[in-house]
Order: C-alpha cells, then structure tokens, then sequence
C-alpha cells in the first residue's frame, strides 16, 4: 500500500473556487481588452453598485420601498451659464451717450488722438460721446481730415490749457501736424468716481486766429497771456479793459515774457481760483525755458453782464517781477521794467550805468516792444524822461539825462518810429527814484542806481 492510500479521498472544491476566480478575472481583462480595441483608450473603472442600506424592521410602520431607478423623477436640467460679462463703467457711459472715462486725461486724449489719426470716426464718436459730438461736428472732423492728414504733432500732441473749475472741470487741446496744424479743443468734466470724460468739443476756427478762441473766462484769460507770450501787444491789449489794465503793464509783462523766457508750464497753466457768473479769478504758472518752475501770477477777469463780454481787469506781476530781477538783473529789484508811476498808473523804465548814456542789448530789445506799439497806431505818443542820480553837478546831471532820453529817442527812431510820436525831456536828479544818501547822511550806491534811468511814459 502506498503512502497515499493511508489517506481518505481528497475534495476538488478548492480548485473549483480557484479556476472560477481565474475566469473571471479573465473575463474582466476580456471586456476591457474589447472596450479598449473599440475606442483606442482604456476603459474607464466602473463604480461599484451602492449598497443597499440596512434598514431595521419597526413594528407597525411601512418598510420604504426599495430604491428603484426607472421609477426615480428626472433631475432638473442645469440652468444655462451666462457667458455675457457685466458692461464695464465705460461702456455704461459710451451707452447712454457719454463717452469713454479715464482716470488720466492724457489717457483719453491719446486715445481719442489715435483713433482720429487711424481715420476711425467710430471709434472716435464712441470716445467723446453723443453729447458733446453731433453731426455737425462730426461732419466738422471728416472735413478736416479731407483738407489734412490727422497726424499729432511730435512735439506737444496735447496740451493742458487750464482749469474752468478746481479738480473738475479742465480744458485740453489736441495739437495735430498736417498742413493746416490743427487744434482741437476738449472741455472735460471729472465725474464722482474720479474719471474725466469729454463734456464739450471745440473744433479749430480759422476766424478765431489771433484771437480768442473761447470767449469764456478761461478761453479770454488763456488768449491774453498767450498774446503777450507772442510779443503781440495789439491782441493782448483787446482782452483787457483799458481803465483797469494800462498799456504800460501790457508792455512790461510782453518784455519780461521776452527777457526771462517764460512760458506757460505745461501742467495746469492756468488754475481757477473762483469762477463764477460776471468774475473769475485765475493762477497763472510760468517756468524758463529749460522747463524749471519760475514763477505765478494772479489774474482777474470780469464781465458787467451775462451777455457782455469778458475782459482781463487785473494782473498782478509782484511775484512774477520778483522772480525776473533774480533771473535777468542779479536780484536787483531795482532793475524791474515795470514800476508805479509817481503820478498814478506804470511806468515803463530803462537803467544806465555809472556816467554812462549808451544802451545795451537788453534794453534795445525792450525798446523793440515799445517801438511796435507804436507802430500799431500813428496816433500814439510817449514821453521819454531821462534822470541821474546825485553825483556831479546840476548842470553836468541835467546834460547826463538830457543823452539819457536822447539815446532812447534815437533807437526808437532807428527802428522806423516817427518823430513826432515822440518827447524827451532831461530831468537831471530833481526826481530821484530812492534816496541817494542813507539817513544819517551816507552815501547810496543802491538807491542811487535805482535812479540812473530813464523812464518811459505811455501817453496813449
């Protein structure tokens, strides 16, 4: 007998379960071998079927029906998802006719620049806005681009003009190239959140050349200064009113624009202080030529009523003729063109050296100024009056002063200007400026250059 045979009969059922795991495992693999040949990628795992909850019997209460999906209610479809982003601020402006708004008007400006540049009028309605561009002026911008390329101009393409209300309302310009040099002016209005946006648009008019292109307080207070900044006294003079602002003043604000090279700074030029219904008040801000703050000086404008126009009615030159002496005579205050005229109103006035009656260059350009005002009406007279200070005697001064005015007389009539337009007169030391001695009877070299002069008189 064998060892085997000591032994009862072994049971097959182990090798049941066995093969029965290995088919269907291979069945699984077949199934997904097959899903995969048919979509070229792996089938995806299929979740195992929840499991029925064990629920515990309770007497006298209805067992829940097992859960069946054919007699589930459908779910509610997914409400579709609005892809429409909200309308930004500046669309909700373009919308209702407003234009577009930035936080920097350079910003807007540009744009609306660009566009104008591209040709796309579109564009450019969007930008300003139904309310302040209509179809004249719409028209106005397809007749300007016809007669001149819109290209802005390389050297200020825009320009701040001035204030028409503190941090509200301002005034801009665009300065394009073309034949025609186009400018274009923008009134823009500052809303509560901060943006600016176009309120008014002003298109170039060749009738306005010269003169005022606004007839407004800031449109006559900008076209004043800026005829003076030209040397242009005739222009400059029609701003003002001639009982509040003498001729004088507009000459000697020409001559230190000229002398000192001022011009306007470019930021904020023109800051309103007031502006109201019949007066404004405004800060004009001044810098030299290399682009340095200098100086400010304050202007008033008023009208008598509503339907009067505008004039220049004040300018104070305190501050501005400050600044001057320090930049052209050294800080010598005494040295300032303009000065009160003993009799009332100002005085033009010309400074020689120690014994001397020649002219120098600085005061041949002033006499320039003075000689075009002349020019621009026959009818116009000036005094020269020639002064010294107290060295020498009475009758060596009175000579000295007497060549002091003759030598103003002659350049002026060098330059083209009528004799009979003129009168000089010598005063000698009779009419000193600042005294010649100090109190306690010293000498004064300061007072006494102070009267070394001759002094302009504007007759007009």
């Amino acid at each position: 007998m064998s060892t085997y045979d000591s032994y009862e009969p072994r049971s097959n059922f182990g090798l049941f379960v066995f093969l029965a795991f290995v088919a269907a495992a291979l069945l699984g693999s077949g199934v997904y071998l097959f899903q995969s040949s048919r979509s070229g990628k792996p089938a995806p795992a299929q979740p195992a079927p929840p499991e029925k909850p064990e629920v515990e019997p309770v007497a006298g209460k209805i067992e829940p029906k097992p859960f069946d999906p054919f007699d589930a209610e459908p779910e509610p479809a997914p409400e579709p998802v609005d892809t429409v982003a909200p309308p930004t601020p500046e669309q909700m402006l373009i919308d209702a006719g407003m234009g577009a708004a930035e936080f920097e008007p350079e910003v807007l400006l540009e744009k609306i620049g660009r566009s104008l540049e591209e040709s796309d009028f579109e564009k450019a309605s969007l930008l300003i806005g139904q309310k302040a561009l209509d179809e004249s002026q719409l028209k106005g911008l397809r007749d300007l681009a016809a007669i001149g390329d819109f290209r802005l101009s390389s050297m200020d393409p825009i320009v701040e003009i001035g204030e028409l209300e503190a941090n509200r309302k301002a005034r801009w310009a665009l300065n394009f190239e073309g034949e025609k040099g186009a400018r274009i002016y923008f009134d823009l209005l500052r809303g509560n959140t901060g943006g600016w946006g176009v309120e008014k648009m002003k298109l170039p008019d060749q009738k306005a050349i010269g003169k005022a292109v606004f007839v407004d307080s800031l449109g006559i207070t900008e076209a004043f200064l800026r005829a003076a900044l030209e040397q242009n006294f005739d222009d400059a003079k029609s701003f003002v009113d001639p009982e509040l602002v003498s001729d004088a003043k507009i000459a000697g604000l020409c001559i230190i624009f000229e002398e000192a090279k001022y011009k306007l700074r470019a930021q904020r030029p023109l800051r309103a202080m007031f502006n109201r219904e019949l007066t404004a008040g405004f800060i004009a801000h001044v810098e030299d030529d290399a682009g340095k703050k200098a100086a400010d000086f304050g202007l008033n404008v008023q009208r008598k009523g509503i339907d009067q126009p505008w004039q220049v009615t004040e300018v104070n030159l305190d501050s501005l003729l400050a600044d001057y002496a320090d930049r052209v005579a050294g800080g010598d205050v005494h040295y300032t063109p303009l000065v009160k005229n003993p009799t009332g109103g100002d005085t033009l006035i010309l400074y020689f050296g120690f014994d001397e009656d020649g002219l120098t260059p600085r005061t041949q350009r002033q006499l320039d100024i003075v000689a075009g005002l002349l020019k621009i009406d026959p009818d116009k007279r000036l005094t020269l009056s020639g002064h010294t200070d107290s060295l020498g005697t009475d009758e060596y001064n009175n000579e000295l002063s007497g060549r002091r005015a003759g030598a103003v007389e002659k350049y002026l009539l060098s330059v083209g200007v009528p004799d009979q337009q003129i009168v000089a007169m010598a005063e000698g030391e009779t009419k000193p400026r600042r005294p010649n001695a100090t109190a306690d009877g010293e000498d004064n070299p300061t007072g006494r250059r102070a009267n070394r002069r001759t002094e302009i008189y504007l007759d007009f």
